[in-house]
This record gives C-alpha cells, sequence and structure tokens, in this order.
C-alpha cells in the first residue's frame, strides 16, 4: 500500500508526531493534534499536509477501534468508517500509520489476526469507496454476487428468461457488481428491463427515502464524451444538490449513473412536477439545447454567495497511476459550491479523458471527488507532462472556487455565520 502513497512527507511527520501528546494530561491524540497543527508549518509543511497530519495524529487509534470492535460484515460499520476517513488517501495513509504504530507496541502485540482484520476493514473501506479491488479478490467476489443476483432475477415475477439473464450479466464489468448492494443491482436490473422496453434514448427513475431527506435518481443513456458533465450541470441548474454520486459505462455502451440528491433545502428532491422538469432539463443539456455551463454562470451571478465560504477546506489534486490497474485515479478535495461538479468533469472532458467510474460525496462543506479516467485511446495517462496539466487544470477550478468574490449580502450573512 505504501507504494500508492503520494504524500510521504504527511505519512513521516504523522508517524513521527502521532504520540507527541503523551503525558501532557489528557486525551493524547487530541493534544497531539493541537500541537501538531503548531509544528506542520514549522516544518515547511503547506496548508492541506498540516491539515492530513493534524487528522492522522487525531484518529491514529480509530482504524484499530474499528477492525477489533465493529462486524465488519454489517455495511453501517463500513459506511461509518468511509466518513471518518473520506478519501482514499486518508485511509492509505491512516492504515500504514496504524500498522506501524500497533507493531511498535512491543514484540507481542501484532499478530495475524490483528493484520487479517485491519487488512479487511482497509479492503472492504477501499471497495466501497472507488469500487475497485485487488484482481483475483475482485473476480471471486463479483462472481459470487452475480451468481446470487441471477437466482433472484430467475425467481422474481418479472419473467426473465435465460438469455436475458444470460445477456444482463453480461453487461457489468467486475467493478460494477462490487460497487453496488443488492438491492441496488436488482433496482438496476429492472430499470434496464424497461428501458428496454421503451422507445426513446434517456431513460430517468427516481426513488426517495422520505426518512433519510434524499432522492436517488437513477440516469440511463448512451454514454458519449460530457455526459457525466452534463447531467451534473442540469441538476445544478434544476436547484439539485449533490451529495453522492457513482457513474458506470456498462459493457455495451450504456451509462448508468446513480445521483443521490437533496434540494435548496436539505430534503429530499421529489414530487412528480419536480422530477419531470428534471428530466426535461438533462434531456436538453443531453442534446445541446441548453449550455450547463453557460447557464450554470449565469445563476452564479444571479446568487448570493454561500455560508459554506466561511469554511476553509485546503485544496487538494492527486493523480495516481498505482491504484488501480487499468485506469488512472483522480482525487480531488476542495470545498464544495454549486456547478463544481459540472465544471470539474467538464475539465476532465476538456483534457481528452473518459471518466469510467466516478465517486462523489460531500461531507457538508468538504467535496471530495474520485475519479477512474482513460485517456482517448482507453489507457492509463502516464506522461508528465499530461499529468502536471490535469493537476494545474483542476487546481485552477478548484482555486476559482475557493477565491470567488461575494457580494455585500452574502459577505454580511458570513460575518453573521462566522460570529454564531
Amino acid at each position: 500500500i505504501i507504494q500508492e502513497i503520494k504524500s510521504r512527507r504527511v505519512l513521516y511527520v504523522a508517524v513521527l508526531l502521532h504520540d507527541i501528546g503523551k503525558g501532557r494530561g489528557g486525551d493524547h491524540s487530541e493534544i497531539g493534534a493541537k500541537i501538531a497543527k503548531k509544528l506542520c508549518p514549522r516544518f515547511g509543511l503547506d496548508e492541506w499536509e498540516t491539515e492530513t497530519v493534524v487528522w492522522l495524529v487525531l484518529h491514529h487509534l480509530d482504524m484499530n477501534r474499528t477492525a477489533f470492535k465493529r462486524d465488519l460484515d454489517d455495511p453501517q460499520a463500513i459506511k461509518d468508517f468511509i466518513a471518518l476517513v473520506q478519501t482514499p488517501e486518508r485511509l492509505r495513509l491512516l492504515l500504514i500509520l496504524t500498522v506501524v504504530d500497533t507493531r511498535a507496541v512491543g514484540p507481542n502485540v501484532w499478530n495475524g489476526w490483528k493484520a487479517t482484520l485491519l487488512r479487511e476493514l482497509y479492503y472492504r473501506t477501499m471497495e466501497t469507496m472507488t469500487g475497485n479491488a485487488p484482481g483475483g479478490r475482485a473476480e471471486g467476489r463479483a462472481m459470487e454476487v452475480k451468481e446470487k443476483l441471477e437466482t433472484i432475477l430467475a425467481t422474481s415475477p418479472d419473467n426473465w428468461g435465460s438469455d436475458e439473464l444470460a445477456n444482463h450479466m453480461s453487461l457489468g464489468y467486475t467493478d460494477y457488481w462490487l460497487n453496488f448492494d443488492m438491492d441496488h443491482l436488482v433496482r438496476h436490473a429492472q430499470l434496464i428491463k424497461r428501458s428496454n422496453q421503451k422507445e426513446g434514448g434517456l431513460y430517468l427513475e427516481n426513488v426517495t427515502d422520505p426518512g433519510a431527506d434524499i432522492s436517488e435518481i437513477i440516469v440511463y443513456t448512451a454514454d458519449h464524451p460530457g455526459l457525466f458533465a452534463r447531467i451534473a450541470g442540469a441538476m445544478s441548474l434544476s436547484g439539485a444538490s449533490i451529495v453522492d454520486a457513482r457513474v458506470v459505462t456498462m459493457a455495451d455502451g450504456m451509462a448508468l449513473d446513480t445521483f443521490w440528491v437533496q434540494d435548496i433545502g436539505g430534503g429530499a428532491y421529489d414530487g412528480a412536477g419536480r422530477i419531470k422538469r428534471l428530466e426535461a432539463k438533462i434531456e436538453a443539456a443531453l442534446t445541446g439545447k441548453i449550455n450547463p455551463k453557460v447557464e450554470i454562470e449565469k445563476e452564479t451571478k444571479r446568487q448570493i454567495g454561500s455560508r459554506t465560504a466561511v469554511f476553509t477546506v485546503p485544496p487538494r489534486v492527486l493523480v495516481d497511476n498505482k491504484a488501480s490497474m487499468t485506469a488512472t485515479v483522480i482525487e480531488i478535495s476542495s470545498r464544495n459550491r454549486p456547478g463544481l461538479l459540472h465544471d470539474i468533469t467538464w475539465a476532465l472532458t476538456g483534457l481528452g479523458l473518459q471518466i469510467t467510474s466516478a465517486h462523489i460525496t460531500s461531507y457538508g462543506e468538504r467535496a471530495v471527488d474520485v475519479f477512474y479516467v482513460k485517456d482517448v485511446f482507453g489507457l492509463k495517462v502516464d506522461q508528465d507532462v499530461k499529468i502536471k496539466t490535469i493537476e494545474n487544470k483542476l487546481m485552477a477550478i478548484i482555486d476559482a472556487s475557493i477565491n470567488a468574490p461575494t457580494n455585500k449580502a452574502a459577505n454580511s450573512a458570513d460575518k453573521k455565520t462566522a460570529t454564531n
């Protein structure tokens, strides 16, 4: 795993400082985090590196606690751990810090059982976060999932024929079967079956969980460059705030994009009329009747600044060619804002990159986006000049978001929020 780390300086400083708060009275993790916050800038670390070291020192015991005290077969345990680590890079850093810290305690503390639990927690978290898993492990698990799904569909009242079942099982690549739970896989199969019976190039379904104050919108259509960006832009224009998203390209060239969205007030984005207008907006964006980028810029000028502007989220763009055997992985951490996802994905399209998988998550004011991309030839992006161009382009978008001017009304609201 250490070969996949992009921030070795962060790792080394975290290992150096993680126990510096011991012997000072109180929780040594919290005390150590405060000390690290003062020391890291003096060591020459930038804002992102400092924040990450502070986070690692604060949480350096939490991976052991989760691995040894939670049921790793419980999806909620993995979900809670993802909410803690938030990004794949943090997960890698925390795993290594946890292992070296545990092994350094004494000669009889580390054992195979602890190694197995930590390894299982790491892989399950990474798989859920990114849909990516080691080859042999992934293929075996994917086969089990497909067999279970086939049994469910064969006994369902939807009249699945053997040829139809075989065709559906051939549509998903290995990562797809690991990226969704069984309820979603069944729902996807039913959606694709209904779409095949319907004329038209766009099929959209909405599932709302009122208790969770969130709506799940699935868009199924033919894949093409810029598709994800246009959908994200249309959603932003419709007042749908994307809090999570996963994009999958099936083997037949169809895109199965799932978005978890809320309305402006933080509630579920539901209602037949609103969903119909959203579908119309997405269709207009896909057919070129509207340009989401232009419309978002107009809308942004009319709106007052967001209250989240008072929060500081150190920006970071990581381009990683070791985390996946087939794609280049781009991890972006920045402050969230309306239209950010559209701008990022449109930039990736403009750079000639195909998004083969995307995992977008919002943690309050922080947006954490992970994209698996390939170049126009379906290969990894491994040229240093191209990687630097990607990093510079994406950082420019993030910097523009951070430094965007706000009007007096927004500044007044933000100052009041900061005071409160």
